[in-house]
């Protein structure tokens, strides 16, 4: 009896996103549902509950991947320009 092998690849690692640019996917859902974005992100930012981003688009998954004092300190360098 002869037998084969099957290979079977790797599925490519997803691309990563960058802060800007899961925030503005997680931004545009949250407007998309009828939210006030800002409104809702930053109850996330302040409390960590998930529950204020909504799961559209995957955007819950999204916000999630970054830390959230990573994210302060980012919004405040961006502000601030430092």
């Amino acid at each position: 009896m002869e037998r084969k092998t099957i290979l079977f690849k790797n599925p490519e690692k997803p691309e990563e996103k960058t802060t800007e640019e899961i925030l503005t996917t997680v931004y545009n859902a949250l407007e998309e549902k009828g939210y006030s974005a800002i409104d809702q992100m930053v109850g996330y930012i302040l409390s960590g509950d998930p529950s204020y981003i909504t799961g559209h688009n995957n955007a819950r998954n999204l916000i999630r991947h970054i830390e959230r004092d990573d994210l302060v300190e980012e919004l405040l360098r961006a502000f601030l320009h430092k």
